[in-house]
């Protein structure tokens, strides 16, 4: 791999840790906030590169709440569970109050 999407991926990563407990944001806000907006897939090959970097990537979703990475964790709902006992609400694979769990880099840090 590139050295310059290592580096961007350890941005990813640096940004993902920030999220707090018990918040999520979307892949496309973490690639707005790292000035490259059309890099939210990008970031989702990050996520899926972050076992084992202490990373909280079950905070991570698609920009409508969806879990869309749920088939990269181990075990069959590990990201639904893990997200659920922060206390966020899930049902169809679908952050339930969306909004009011919602953290933006841009906005919030």
């Amino acid at each position: 791999m590139q050295q310059e999407t290592l580096n961007f991926f350890d941005k990813v990563y640096e940004v993902a840790k920030l999220i707090p407990y018990g918040r999520v944001t979307s892949y496309g806000a973490i690639a707005n906030y790292l000035g490259a907006t059309r890099s939210a897939r990008m970031v989702g090959y990050a996520m899926n590169g972050s076992v084992g970097k202490d990373v909280p990537a079950h905070r991570v979703v698609n920009r409508k709440g969806l879990l869309t990475g749920k088939h990269h964790f181990d075990g069959t709902n590990l990201m639904q569970q893990l997200l659920e006992s922060e206390g966020i609400k899930v049902k169809n694979n679908q952050i339930q109050d969306f909004e009011k769990v919602y953290w933006d880099p841009l906005r919030d840090l």
